[in-house]
């Protein structure tokens, strides 16, 4: 039988579960992607000349258009991804949908102009305020393991406040690319205002050379570090979101029952292929034998199998060199005195990506579990004396995304929070503050700069202006020319006025400073 030949200049997109090929998609040249910016850029003035309202109304056709074809778009995710089919609706459609409806609603208020109050004498006759033009043309640099949420999460803002878009979605995961572009179209977007560009890092780096006003990028760091540079050598601003390896603190007054479910899910979930990951537990040693053990019971209830089947818990991994990731990673702990609790080893019975749940303790910072971000499902765990121990321990790493404190005192959970070094900390909760529109989201050190989500996410993609309008045109300002040693008296008379503590002070320069705010210029 002949071998089926391979379609050039496509992209497979690969079932994860399976290893088969579900289809091939079309990839772009790099050669075409400065004329896709240009065209985008041309697209992005008509586009910014709308009302905002107008532009609202677009996105909330999107989020019908999205509602409409949630089955189909969790189809791909499941398809390409591999996460299971209910995680696929909660962590992708939702994420998707709460963000076209809340910028719908609210990015007018958001984008709204802000009076900026003056308090010195000296600016009191100017009336200034701030606005919020939009950048141009952005470039959004997506992952595969959420590949509607992250990307979506991120253009639906974008152009909400007046920008263009041209997203380079993961070749992992095609398909959904190109549902994104079909979505934006079929909602009556302006042709060439959010495109979506196909392929590897030759594409992305095209993309940056065809010099967006903005690049955001999500995901590794090696991949981040390239990115950053690039962007650096054209001086473009960019959004790093790199990665985590996110803390879980849990106390010795938690509820064990609760924070083991949470430490399960927040390992395993998407098999563990999320940026906020629970990928580092320590617990207060007095708990700590009964909380490993409840993990270990509540995982080996989980059910692996493909995303399709409703039943499966937990899916595949992405592609097999994460398996084997997996494995040594493992290795390297156990060969440091860790040990394996349950799991460990890889599901060929399954299929080529499947990896079990693992719980692993005697943890430490030597080992690459604590020092790498694992990306996979293993739930490490380290025994620590106390609170104390257990935040000096979550702070000693390169990532700070986010983390999260278990606890029955709020309060407590709170002061804790508040001395972990993350962009995020959830106190009885984990992870699924990335689902909440308004909630900023990123890190900083390892796990990059800048933010996407919320109101600080917005003013990423925005130009803040600063408008002053003087209220006495006719006069000329008392800082101007003609110099002189009456100026300097008066001056010095005018900062004492201004600035000095006592009322007898202000009271006895006062003369003296309002003759310096309308003298005569002699000009």
């Amino acid at each position: 039988m002949a071998a089926t030949a391979i379609p050039i200049d496509t992209l497979p997109s690969i079932n994860p579960a399976t290893g088969e090929v579900a289809g091939y998609f079309e990839k772009t040249s790099p050669a075409l992607v400065a004329e896709m910016v240009s065209r985008a850029r041309m697209a992005q003035r008509s586009w910014a000349e709308l009302p905002i309202r107008e532009r609202c109304a677009k996105i909330r056709d999107l989020g019908e258009r999205i509602m409409g074809a949630r089955k189909e778009l969790a189809d791909a995710v499941v398809r390409e991804s591999g996460k299971p089919r209910v995680e696929a609706l909660f962590a992708d459609i939702f994420v998707a949908l709460d963000s076209a409806k809340y910028w719908a609603e609210n990015a007018a208020a958001a984008l709204r102009s802000q009076r900026v109050p003056h308090h010195n004498l000296a600016a009191k006759a100017k009336g200034g305020y701030l606005v919020y033009e939009p950048l141009g043309v952005l470039a959004i640099i997506s992952s595969w393991n959420y590949p509607l949420a992250i990307p979506l999460s991120q253009i639906i803002p974008a152009v909400a406040a007046g920008n263009a878009v041209v997203c380079k979605t993961s070749d992992f995961t095609p398909q959904c690319g190109e549902l994104i572009a079909k979505l934006f179209l079929d909602a009556g977007f302006p042709k060439d205002l959010v495109r979506v560009v196909q392929g590897g890092g030759e594409v992305g780096q095209a993309l940056i050379d065809a010099a967006p006003d903005k690049v955001m990028f999500t995901g590794s760091v090696a991949s981040g570090r390239r990115v950053a540079e690039a962007c650096a050598r054209k001086l473009i601003p960019s959004v790093l979101e790199l990665g985590g390896k996110d803390a879980m603190i849990v106390l010795a007054d938690a509820d064990l029952g609760v924070a083991a479910s949470a430490a399960v899910w927040g390992s395993y979930t998407n098999c563990g292929q999320v940026c906020l990951s629970v990928e580092r537990l320590f617990v207060e040693e007095s708990i700590s034998e009964r909380f490993a053990a409840r993990c270990v019971e509540k995982t080996k209830k989980l059910r692996m199998g493909p995303g399709s089947d409703p039943a499966s818990d937990v899916g595949p991994l992405i592609r097999p060199q994460h398996v084997q990731r997996m494995s040594e990673l493992i290795e390297d702990a156990e060969s440091r005195g860790a040990k394996v609790l349950c799991g460990g080893s890889g599901r060929l019975d399954l299929g080529p990506n499947f990896f079990e749940p693992t719980v692993i303790s005697g943890v430490n910072s030597s080992m690459k579990l604590f020092q790498e971000e694992t990306f996979g499902p293993i739930l490490a765990m380290q025994s620590v004396r106390d609170a104390e121990e257990a935040i000096t321990r979550a702070n000693d790493s390169v990532f700070s995304l986010a983390a999260s404190v278990w606890t029955s005192d709020a309060r407590r959970g709170e002061t804790i929070a508040k001395r972990l070094r993350a962009g995020a900390v959830m106190v009885n909760d984990a992870i699924s503050y990335f689902g909440i529109a308004e909630a900023p989201h990123g890190g900083c050190g390892a796990s990059g700069w800048g933010r996407t989500h919320g109101k600080a996410g917005l003013l990423e993609m925005v130009q803040t202006k600063y408008i002053d309008v003087d209220r006495l045109p006719r006069r000329e300002k008392p800082w101007w020319y003609r110099y002189g040693a009456e100026l300097e008296r008066a001056a010095d008379a005018f900062l004492r006025f201004e600035f000095s503590g006592g009322i007898a002070a202000k009271l006895g320069n006062a003369r003296s400073a309002l003759k310096t705010m309308f003298r005569d210029h002699g000009l």
